[in-house]
């Protein structure tokens, strides 16, 4: 007599989906002036296992996502630890993230890089995007992070990102 397989049918996705809007203040209102419209990313192994496996299991070394960066460089690879040509002009540079769940199943992360902070000193080309656990440059493990088409950002313009982490 055959033995049938028990297979588990349950399992669970993440995609992560960011959103940049570059606004300028016009006559007191701001006025969305790029958008990056929603672009996929890329989840590191260090991102899927400190901050998604160690924090479900409540284990040692488990992180929780508190900042968002912007940069200059190119997307991480799933090895990647931090985000290539990260903005490091001020020690504000990174900015702390608001979480929010969104119909139960998606975590979302909103930043604001406001011009009056001085996160930047001279125009940059702008082109990537990170999730860390902490506010200082250059430091920390990345979760996930991704490039999209170049963006010119002034030093008098501010950028409005969303970052969601779905899960199916």
């Amino acid at each position: 007599m055959a033995r049938k397989k028990n297979t588990i049918k349950d399992s669970i996705k993440v995609r992560g989906f960011f959103r940049l809007q570059i606004v300028e203040d016009k006559n007191g209102r701001q006025i969305v002036v790029g958008d990056s419209g929603w672009q996929k990313n890329t989840v590191v192994n260090d991102g899927f296992d400190q901050y998604i496996c160690r924090s479900v299991g409540g284990m040692s070394g488990s992180k929780s996502v508190s900042h968002m960066a912007l940069g200059t460089g190119t997307a991480p690879g799933a090895t990647a630890t931090t985000l290539d040509g990260e903005i490091t002009d001020a020690a504000s540079a990174r900015k702390a993230v608001t979480a929010s769940t969104v119909a139960s199943k998606t975590l979302q992360l909103t930043a604001a890089f406001n011009s009056a902070d001085s996160f930047i000193t001279a125009a940059k080309t702008i082109q990537n995007v990170g999730l860390f656990q902490q506010s200082n440059t250059n430091t920390a493990t990345i979760l996930a992070g991704q490039t999209y088409t170049t963006s010119a950002l002034a030093t008098n313009q501010s950028v409005n990102a969303t970052y969601q982490l779905r899960f199916s």
